[in-house]
């Protein structure tokens, strides 16, 4: 019988939800939410099914202990006692990270060396030599987290954070996250049913990570490799088996997909982005000013994005530049529905619009809000009677 054990799927802020749905559609088991975190229970194969399927998570974690630590003693005793010759050989690298919560245990970085101390020192008492450290390409990805005076040392099934999904390959100033990017689409409830707009696209994220939800296409398809496929108990044929499964729910998408920028240089990532994710044929992006365009088709339009930082911006033209935004959403945009993200909530105020929804979310370290406009074809008061 195939044993599950516990996992943890690590997140930003206010996508728990989302990902806790997606890991219970996947077929995860005791699935509960935390704060940036949901704790589930799977096999290896539905391990490897997260780590190619998974939208908004960043990372997926295997716990393979706990124990408590009231002193820095007690941290490297009880990880040199692990049997770390299971998961790695001595001609192997390692690369540990760590994150705290703990009045006596402050420096996170200082328990990532004693660690990986404790690791090496281990190997060299049992086999007169020691395993490489390497933070770019480890053969092991060791994930320490000490809570108060609880201590869960877990292995990084993923390897480099699962937002780079591999296609990827040009890059704008301030890119938005893949993950982000793929969580804001799935809280706007775009679901591949209608035209779609990122009318101030960048590299492409949003168009990118939209397309792939519409076609049902694996986010991490395209990566290079997972922490679990240098692990001794990597089982290759297995993961075909679940990456056949995955590659069977891809679906077509009928709608058109376009993305606007004024920058040159932004249009042309955005293009070679969508082509390296084979996603070509169904976005086109063009240079365009989003506020000298208008909606060409009569049907339904989704329009996401988020617009430049205030950083790309004179500080001068902000607030006009937001109510450019209103005016071109109202006059230009009718039968739409429209979601912005922004962290400069006094600009926000000058969209002239009022959002039918508010949801906080956080881009990297900004506070952010994730707003939803509704453009009626037509007055409000008609399309309610």
């Amino acid at each position: 019988m195939v044993k599950n054990f516990k996992m943890v799927a690590k997140t930003l802020f206010g996508m728990e939800e989302l990902l806790a749905q997606e890991l219970r559609q996947l077929g995860a088991s005791n699935v509960e939410l935390g704060t940036r975190m949901v704790s589930f229970e799977g096999d290896t194969g539905f391990m490897y099914k997260a780590n190619l399927c998974c939208r908004t998570a960043i990372k997926i974690l295997k716990p393979i202990t706990s124990f408590n630590v009231f002193k820095e003693e007690d941290l490297y005793e009880k990880v040199y006692n692990i049997n770390w010759e299971d998961y790695m050989d001595v001609d192997g690298s390692l690369a540990v990270n760590a994150t705290v919560f703990s009045d006596y245990f402050t420096h996170s970085q200082y328990i990532a060396l004693k660690t990986k101390d404790a690791i090496v020192d281990r190997f060299r008492d049992k086999e007169g030599r020691r395993p490489d450290v390497d933070l770019d390409h480890p053969t092991l990805r060791i994930n320490v987290h000490i809570d108060r005076n609880i201590c869960t040392i877990s292995l990084d099934s993923s390897g480099e954070s699962l937002h780079k999904r591999g296609y990827k390959v040009a890059n704008t100033v301030a890119p938005i996250s893949e993950v982000l990017a793929a969580g804001l689409i799935m809280l706007s409830g775009w679901d591949g049913n209608s035209d779609f707009l990122d009318p101030m696209c960048g590299s492409g994220t949003i168009l990118t990570e939209a397309a792939m939800i519409a076609c049902r296409i694996p986010p991490n398809l395209n990566r290079d490799e997972f922490g679990f496929e240098t692990w001794p108990d990597f089982d290759v044929d297995l993961y075909e088996v679940i990456e056949a499964s995955a590659l069977k729910k891809i679906r077509e998408f009928h709608f058109k997909m376009y993305g606007f920028d004024t920058d040159d240089e932004a249009v042309r990532k955005a293009k070679e982005n969508v082509k390296s994710a084979n996603l070509d044929e169904f976005i086109t992006i063009t240079k365009q000013d989003f506020f000298e365009s208008e909606k060409e088709r009569e049907r339904p339009m989704h329009l996401l994005f988020n617009p430049p930082y205030d950083e790309r911006l004179s500080i001068s033209n902000v607030e006009e530049f937001y109510g450019k935004i209103g005016t071109t959403l109202k006059h230009k945009y009718p039968g739409s529905q429209a979601w912005m993200i922004t962290s400069n909530m006094e600009a926000l105020k000058c969209v002239g619009l009022r959002p039918s929804r508010k949801i906080k979310v956080f881009n990297g370290k900004l506070e952010s809000k994730f707003v939803k406009y509704e453009m009626y074809a037509g007055s409000k008061k008609a399309k309610k009677q």
